[in-house]
């Protein structure tokens, strides 16, 4: 086969959207995990992408946990999750060893100003704030991410919510978290597979 094909293939892959069934099994066996297994998944994800691991599993949380402890750490249980449906569809990690960085420091242009509305303590006019968050969503709506995934990690947060009382801007900060996780794991999965020049 082509080079160009097998990367056309591998990319449409990527942003094909799990079905319910795929996504369902893949949940499934990620939360049958014991705690060692999960701890050497996450030990593997931080050897094979310590930039990525590092802003997923501890700048992320951070600032989740400086509006709710409890949240910070559902949230991170649901990375874990995304960790999983990610390798369980679409094989193993990438290594970050040979990529060319700059496609995280692309990727991380998703925290723009749309997410600043979500997270920023600044006193921000409501109006704006407002249309912001509106933006923000409508792009998650009309972008290539994994749609049943992100919907899923938000029904988890929303009973999270109901059953511990959670602050709303920690909900908030964790739906649009976990939206930007899911897309960075998409573009990690997409560059690496994209051809090198």
């Amino acid at each position: 086969m082509p080079q160009d094909e097998y990367f056309s293939q591998v990319e449409w892959l990527v942003a094909y959207e799990l079905t319910d069934k795929q996504l369902y099994s893949a949940m499934q066996y990620a939360r049958s995990q014991d705690e060692n297994a999960g701890r050497a998944i996450i030990e593997q994800f931080g050897r094979a992408q310590p930039a990525l691991a590092h802003t997923v599993l501890n700048v992320f949380p951070a600032l989740i946990a400086s509006k709710d402890q409890n949240v910070a750490h559902l949230f991170m249980d649901l990375c874990f999750d995304v960790l999983y449906v990610f390798q369980h569809a679409y094989g193993a990690l990438p290594h970050q060893n040979g990529m060319d960085i700059s496609w995280l420091e692309k990727s991380a242009a998703l925290l723009d100003a749309e997410l600043q509305a979500f997270l920023s303590d600044e006193a921000m006019d409501t109006r704006i704030r407002d249309k912001l968050q509106v933006r923000f969503a409508e792009r998650m709506i009309d972008s290539h991410t994994q749609r049943g995934l992100v919907e899923l990690m938000s029904i988890a947060i929303d009973e999270h919510a109901i059953e511990q009382r959670a602050p709303q801007d920690s909900i908030r900060m964790a739906k649009s978290m976990i939206f930007v996780v899911i897309r960075l794991f998409e573009a990690l999965y997409q560059h690496s597979h994209s051809p090198k020049p």
